[in-house]
């Protein structure tokens, strides 16, 4: 076969099959800091210092960043202060509440992993 065959029927299978489901959750959860942050608004709204407090590795700017992100696809939102927009906090969306069960799961994982090294 020929590079332009294999580079046609390459573009040709992506029209045809739906991205990959496990691509996609890696794509929007992934990284080192979005489940995190994703747990830590599981109990309620936070303001970005108590997102920082509650992951304190994480720098300010990739804090940012990783909320930004969320934010786009539609996992958080942001929720202006009434008095004092500097009072904003974040919430997980309804799409946001779909990946707790995912995170239980990958506790449950961790936990039963750790088990087995004992």
């Amino acid at each position: 076969m020929n590079t332009y065959l294999l580079v046609s029927m390459s573009s040709q299978a992506q029209n045809l099959f739906p991205k990959c489901p496990i691509r996609t959750t890696m794509e929007l959860l992934g990284g080192k800091w979005k489940l995190l942050v994703i747990s830590k608004l599981a109990g309620r709204p936070l303001r970005y210092s108590e997102l920082r407090q509650a992951v304190p590795e994480i720098s300010e700017k990739m804090l940012a960043q990783v909320l930004r992100e969320l934010a786009v696809d539609g996992l958080i939102a942001r929720q202006q202060g009434v008095e004092n927009h500097a009072q904003s906090s974040y919430l997980l969306t309804e799409k946001g509440l779909t990946a707790l069960p995912l995170i239980e799961k990958m506790v449950e994982f961790a936990r039963g992993y750790t088990e087995l090294d004992r």
